[in-house]
């Protein structure tokens, strides 16, 4: 571990760095030593001695050997980050520094992925490399633990944003710095707490993507496998969780998982007697007595699960038994909490497949199904469960977590896999028949091939009865991002009519703009994620916009619709591209009912207009540049793109470039947004033409093949100031800033 550096203004500190320096320069007027820092900083590393940190150099040396070593500045601003991030102080400064530091290393692992890994041969020593080196890692990791400590018994808080800053940063040196990941990764307790920033939904995915890399260098260990076998492993399995494939080797590891999450409550207690047992539940919490009992609940099912059996015909009598009824199911819905979770970090896995075919040999979904009304979605569950000094919607309450990690384990499920007709019963799936049938279209493959002693039983499947839960939600309900999202997976792909129709025969159209027009939701996350499911609900369906047309039937309804979506083109983007995408269709078919969609559609006569259009592009190039793209925000590129795409296929681009031009002048801003949107279309190059993955879900998405969306940007791309269709010809030579590193600020 790294030496603590002294605090700043003591005499002993300034000592030590000014010895730090002598050495680093070889002696007082001496010239610097090439590497020689470095490799000091690198020794100190591996021995937790003499030079660590950034702080431990003066600015001016630092300053000084910046201008040789070209390090991009990176140990001044650690050293800033140091000075700014104490305990007593307020972060404002720190964010700040944090923004600058992260499109430093944020590009530079872009570029180190998409280009397999092989690192650019500009600078001697990466951004990532320096960052870790001058103490980086270590500080960010202090930074975001700050609110595991109490100062006179008070926790220190840090924002979302500036957690979420920190874990990008992280993660960018983790990808491209050998090493780190692995150092990362025997910090427990930097482990263990990064799981619980998991369960904020505002971190969840930096949190989950830095959590993916450090378990990947994991082992299990026999301390693991020894909990696991005493039963009392789910605590702890949730931070020592190894490799996907090491996991599966464990005999009836899945099949144990699918039946912990399965298993039924026993509810004997009526409505009557729950307010005095949730009374008696509150005098267990306060009661330190309570962990105890629940660690001998733990030992007791361990020992059941072994073979135990009540001996001489006597009664067994265990602490399960002697709980109120709440606390009971408290500790099954604690115990569901970690096994969900570690379903769905299986899912997300290389072993996806294989997953996936276990989990449904052993009937997780429809025991999960049978579960919803008594445990997951429990009537009363608003009002239990709530821990002291928090509300109902707080989302520490047992109850709340466990259905948004139910949420989680949906949308993982779902995604992309045609075992997401298991979330049906055999009438629901008897019904996309007979849609496809009505239809006159074939029948999903996927559906013909689900086995239907695996499916949903009772009279609705699962994904039916999250649409009901769905549709009463409160308009405040923390729940609502996660529902939307879980039902956008089971969409999401190639666009299937069938699916589509289920969906809005229950509403799910209607409850989503009532929920963005009539209730103005505010929430950037719920919008965003209420704008995906609306495109992916009606991408090229003509019913979806009838049913649109229908609901949005006045010119106050449609400009608040409006309103929503230009708020913030970062959210609405995607229902942007599935409309432009729907009209193109629609324009290319000859059929009656689609011309009356065409004519009477407020939202398609709105998109249908060029200068509609424009708009959007035009605010789509201007909000995103390489140095700030991110995975929220890289969308609105492929959106623009598509744009363009569709005015080539109608011999039009050339008339939307010279469009984009005379705006820029407009704006007083000439060859600005065509001199970024170059530098991003040679990004999106390098980015996806590395990505199988990502090119057939842009294909899947948009039913434009990934040879057009390469040509259209090879054209646009075009150096020849002659040609009509490249970028070049409408950016005026003095504006001219297209030759210079794209990554560059």
């Amino acid at each position: 571990m790294a030496a603590a550096p002294a605090a700043a203004g003591s005499g002993a500190g300034r000592g030590r760095r000014a010895a730090a320096t002598v050495a680093a320069w070889g002696g007082w007027g001496g010239r610097p030593r090439p590497g020689n820092i470095l490799l000091q900083l690198r020794q100190g590393q591996l021995t937790g001695r003499g030079l660590v940190r950034a702080v431990q150099f003066t600015e001016t040396f630092l300053t000084e050997r910046d201008k040789q070593s070209k390090w991009s500045g990176i140990p001044q601003l650690l050293l800033k980050l140091y000075a700014t991030s104490h305990l007593h102080s307020d972060f404002i400064e720190c964010q700040n520094i944090l923004k600058e530091i992260s499109p430093l290393l944020s590009m530079e692992a872009m570029a180190f992925v998409t280009e397999e890994r092989k690192l650019t041969q500009e600078t001697t020593y990466p951004n990532t490399y320096i960052f870790d080196l001058f103490g980086g890692v270590d500080l960010l990791v202090e930074i975001l633990m700050r609110p595991t400590i109490s100062i006179r018994g008070q926790k220190l808080k840090i924002s979302d944003e500036m957690s979420k800053d920190c874990l990008s940063i992280l993660y960018n040196t983790c990808v491209c710095t050998e090493g780190v990941t692995k150092r990362l990764a025997e910090k427990n307790d930097f482990v263990i707490f990064l799981f619980t920033l998991m369960t904020s939904k505002k971190t969840f995915l930096q949190t989950a993507t830095l959590i993916e890399d450090i378990l990947g260098v994991k082992k299990v260990t026999g301390l693991f496998l020894e909990c696991f076998r005493a039963g009392l492993c789910f605590d702890i399995f949730s931070f020592v969780l190894s490799s996907t494939a090491a996991l599966l080797s464990i005999p009836g590891f899945v099949e144990r998982l699918c039946k912990l999450a399965t298993r039924k409550v026993s509810e004997s207690t009526g409505t009557a007697s729950f307010l005095q047992e949730l009374e008696e539940w509150y005098t267990w919490l306060d009661n330190a007595l309570v962990l105890d009992a629940l660690m001998r609940v733990a030992n007791e099912e361990s020992e059941h699960n072994q073979g135990a059996s009540e001996e001489n015909g006597l009664p067994h009598t265990s602490a399960r038994t002697q709980l109120p009824q709440s606390m009971k199911i408290m500790h099954e819905i604690m115990y569901k909490l970690e096994v969900l979770y570690v379903l769905c970090v299986l899912l997300m896995g290389r072993q996806r497949n294989q997953v996936h075919r276990m989990i449904a040999e052993f009937k997780l979904i429809p025991g999960l199904n049978n579960l919803f009304d008594k445990l997951i979605w429990r009537k009363h569950s608003a009002s239990a469960l709530v821990l002291h000094g928090h509300n109902q919607n707080c989302d520490c309450s047992p109850d709340i977590t466990l259905k948004i990690q139910f949420l989680r384990l949906l949308q993982s499920f779902s995604d992309h896999h045609e075992n997401k007709y298991l979330l049906l019963n055999n009438q629901e799936l008897n019904e996309l028949s007979a849609i496809s049938l009505k239809a006159n279209i074939p029948e999903v493959e996927a559906v013909l091939n689900t086995d239907r002693s695996l499916v949903c039983d009772g009279k609705r499947g699962l994904l039916t009865r999250l649409l009901q839960v769905m549709k009463k939600e409160p308009a405040e309900s923390s729940f609502r991002f996660w529902q939307a999202r879980a039902v956008e997976s089971f969409l999401r792909g190639t666009t299937s009519y069938a699916d589509q129709m289920f969906l809005l025969k229950r509403g799910l159209l209607e409850h989503i703009l009532y929920c963005i027009v009539d209730s103005e939701c505010k929430s950037r996350d719920v919008l965003q994620s209420y704008f995906d499911l609306l495109g992916e609900l009606m991408k090229f369906n003509v019913d979806a916009f009838k049913r649109f047309n229908k609901y949005i039937n006045t010119d106050a309804k449609f400009q608040v619709f409006l309103k929503q979506i230009n708020s913030s083109l970062v959210d609405s983007n995607m229902l942007v591209r599935c409309v432009t995408l729907s009209l193109d269709r629609f324009e290319n078919q000859v059929d009656m009912k689609v011309a009356e969609v065409l004519s009477e559609c407020r939202l398609l006569a709105y998109i249908s207009q060029v200068p509609t259009q424009m708009s959007f592009l035009f605010r789509l190039i201007n909000i995103i540049h390489v140095q700030t793209l991110t995975q929220e925000n890289v969308s609105c590129l492929n959106t623009s793109l598509v744009i363009l795409m569709l005015a080539r296929r109608k011999e039009r681009l050339p008339l939307y470039l010279r469009l984009l031009q005379r705006m820029e002048h407009s704006k007083k801003y000439p060859g600005f947004l065509l001199n970024n949107f170059h530098n991003l279309l040679r990004f999106w190059q390098q980015h996806y033409l590395h990505k199988d993955k990502d090119s057939t879900c842009l294909e899947n998405s948009s039913c434009i093949s990934f040879s057009y969306w390469k040509e259209t940007v090879s054209i646009l791309l075009n150096p020849d100031r002659q040609s009509p269709s490249a970028l070049v010809s409408y950016i005026e030579e003095p504006y001219m800033d297209i030759d210079r590193d794209f990554t560059e600020e």
